[in-house]
Formats: structure tokens, C-alpha cells, sequence
């Protein structure tokens, strides 16, 4: 009898509770398409309990969202409407169907998660947000504040849950992360999609040439810890002090 608990109380959850959940790409099946490579396993879906979704599938978006009749409809800031057919969910897979093909999405809890909590918040990913015009130094170094604060929020929802393995190549960002520290990418190596964020190449430059220099005079206090997530979360604090 108390093995069958678990299994009553699942079949009470509704598929829209189920579906509640913050969700990473995995793979897909079907025909070939040139724009499958857009989406990485950095790519994400963060449905949030109050109706709110935060979501990067090629470009960061926002907005609400509502789950009926098997499809996820999500409405953005721009009233757009985007509808999802989904073929299955379950606390820990979700998969969308379009004709011919398939994605599967692997879930984790953000029940318990603050929006500053979130590594994937607007307020922690104002830096996805691609500049409409030139940007002042200011600009520019706040937009690079909020890419550390993704860091550092990213490694301490990955040491507060318990995950074992986080991707850190798949997110576009100047930082090459190693398993013991990290280092700037060089220019000619930036991902498209981050020079995307910035007005012009100009304005990408600055913000290299500022990360640049905070590394040439500035100097990391690692912690002394043998767990890497810690050891990131308290060196993305510090660049976000020192630049």
C-alpha cells in the first residue's frame, strides 16, 4: 500500500503542474533542418508556477504562458504567440511534436527558486537582450555585471539542487571556463551570438577590451575548496565587484 502512494499521488498532478518546471534541450529526431543548430543544450524553457515564462531557443524571450488541450501556448512581451504541440510530460522529460519531428527537453524543479534564485530570470539575463543603439562604457559594463551574475547564479543553482554536470560551452560568452578556473576568449573566437547582443563590433571590442584589462590587474581570490561550483560562484562575485 505505501508503494502505490507515490504513484496516486503523480496521477493527481495535473499535466499543467507537471509541465511547471524549468526545462534544458536534449535532442531531436526527424528530418534534418539547417536551424537545428540553433538550438544547443544550452537552450531553455523556464515555466514558472505564476504563468510566467523566461525562454532562449536562438534569442532570449518572455512573457506568460498557459497549458491546454496538449499545447503550451506562450504569449511574449510583444503579444506574439508561439504554440507548442506536446506529445508527452512527465517531472523529469517533456517532448514537443511538430509535424514530422520531435524535441525532448529534460526537467528540473524552480518550484522553490526566488526570481533572483533564477539563473534564468529576466533579472539575470537582462545581457541576452540585443542593444538597439550604441552604448555608453556604463552600458556596456552593466551589461557585463549581469553576464557574471548569470554565472554566479547558474553554479549556485547547480550546487543547491545537487547536479552533478553543468554545460558551460553551449552558453554564448566571452569566458572560456576550464575545470580549474578560466580565462577571456579572444576576439576572432567570440561566439556570433554574443557579438549579436552588442549595436556594432565596436561596441563588442569595448566590452573584451574592459574584460581584458580587469583580468591583466586584477587577481582571483580562489577559495579554498575542492568543489568547482563553489570555487566559480565566489570568483564571479568578485568580477562583478572589481570591474
Amino acid at each position: 500500500m505505501f508503494c502505490l502512494v507515490p504513484v496516486i499521488l503523480y496521477g493527481c498532478q495535473s499535466e499543467k503542474q507537471l509541465i511547471s518546471r524549468l526545462w534544458f534541450y536534449t535532442y531531436n529526431a526527424g528530418p534534418v533542418d539547417p536551424q537545428d543548430t540553433l538550438i544547443t543544450p544550452a537552450s531553455f524553457l523556464d515555466l514558472r508556477q505564476d504563468g510566467s515564462y523566461t525562454m532562449d531557443f536562438n534569442g532570449f524571450d518572455a512573457g506568460t504562458w498557459e497549458f491546454s488541450k496538449k499545447q503550451l501556448i506562450l504569449t511574449d512581451d510583444r503579444k506574439q504567440r508561439t504554440i507548442l504541440p506536446v506529445s508527452y510530460v512527465s517531472e523529469k522529460n517533456l517532448q514537443v511534436s511538430i509535424p514530422r519531428k520531435y524535441f525532448d527537453f529534460e526537467g528540473f524543479s524552480n518550484a522553490s527558486m526566488t526570481t533572483a534564485e533564477d539563473p534564468f530570470s529576466r533579472e539575470n539575463n537582462r545581457w541576452r537582450l540585443p542593444s538597439a543603439a550604441k552604448e555608453t562604457d556604463q552600458q556596456i559594463i552593466a551589461r557585463l555585471v549581469n553576464h557574471f551574475q548569470f554565472w554566479q547564479t547558474y553554479f549556485r543553482w547547480a550546487l543547491t539542487h545537487g547536479i552533478q554536470y553543468v554545460d558551460v560551452r553551449s552558453t554564448p560568452t566571452p569566458i572560456k571556463i576550464y575545470g580549474n578556473g578560466f580565462g577571456l576568449k579572444p576576439f576572432d573566437q567570440l561566439p556570433a551570438k554574443w557579438k549579436a547582443y552588442f549595436y556594432d563590433e565596436e561596441d563588442c571590442r569595448k566590452a573584451n577590451d574592459k574584460i581584458k584589462v580587469l583580468f591583466d590587474n586584477n587577481s582571483i581570490a580562489w577559495p579554498q575548496t575542492d568543489n568547482k561550483y563553489k570555487m566559480f560562484i565566489s570568483a564571479f562575485q568578485q568580477l562583478q565587484q572589481k570591474i
